[in-house]
């Protein structure tokens, strides 16, 4: 688990690398939609490189430099994971309400209409098969198609001075490992959840807590009773939220 009090300059370095080092095939996050019946499930290094191709997208695609603003109004999901480690890698703080003054902002379709005075958009379909967002105005980049094209390894720079609304980098790990401890999470454990990320301690502690603690994600969309009954057995459930 990374130390909060340990000087870091980049979240997402401190959050993957205990994990790359200690199990990079391992399942990281798994992801159900009880709607659509998808299931996707990523390795730690699978999760790094859609980190890292997001990263080089902000970095390359739109010119962003550590320290930017990147508005981030998307739903508890996979995809959504790596674009939140994307955003820390290339040193951005996320905001997870609109904001005029925000350098970019990664939404899904739905939400297009709240961050229409930002100057760069990203939309993401969230679709499970990488299907491009349909009908986007001009001047809107789909996330799927670019960030395809971006190589899968990133080198950081230094990371910003906030990392998620206003809360710094040595606060977003300090908050994560005492959610991590309060929910007695450790890094054997695989935790099942189908809550929000829609505030920063809504994502804290359903998303980044898990990461700090070196566990395994189960996160759920539109979940039914009967399939998480199941899910606790042929997930190995250790925790359910």
């Amino acid at each position: 688990m990374p130390n909060p009090n340990t000087a870091v300059n980049n979240l997402t370095a401190a959050l993957l690398d205990p994990i790359l080092q200690q199990d990079p095939a391992g399942p990281r996050i798994t992801y159900y939609d009880d709607a659509s019946g998808e299931r996707i499930e990523l390795s730690a290094l699978t999760l790094a490189n859609w980190a890292a191709k997001t990263a080089n997208l902000i970095r390359d695609e739109f010119g962003l430099l550590p320290g930017a603003r990147i508005c981030v109004l998307l739903p508890a999901h996979w995809q959504s994971a790596a674009v939140l480690l994307g955003c820390w890698w290339a040193g951005a703080e996320v905001l997870l309400t609109p904001a005029d003054d925000a350098d970019l902002a990664m939404v899904s379709a739905d939400r297009l209409a709240e961050v229409e005075d930002v100057p760069e958009v990203a939309v993401l379909s969230l679709d499970a098969f990488g299907r491009p967002a349909e009908g986007l105005p001009v001047g809107v980049t789909d996330y799927a198609t670019s960030v395809r094209v971006h190589g899968d390894q990133f080198r950081p720079d230094s990371g910003a001075r906030s990392a998620l609304d206003g809360l710094s980098i040595a606060e977003v790990l300090t908050a994560a490992t005492d959610s991590a401890a309060a929910q007695s999470i450790d890094r054997t454990d695989r935790v099942l959840s189908s809550a929000g990320w829609d505030t920063s301690t809504e994502l804290i502690e359903g998303l980044v807590a898990v990461l700090a603690a070196g566990a395994s994600l189960v996160q759920v969309a539109h979940p039914a009773d009967d399939a998480m009954a199941r899910r606790m057995g042929t997930e190995k459930i250790t925790i359910r939220r």
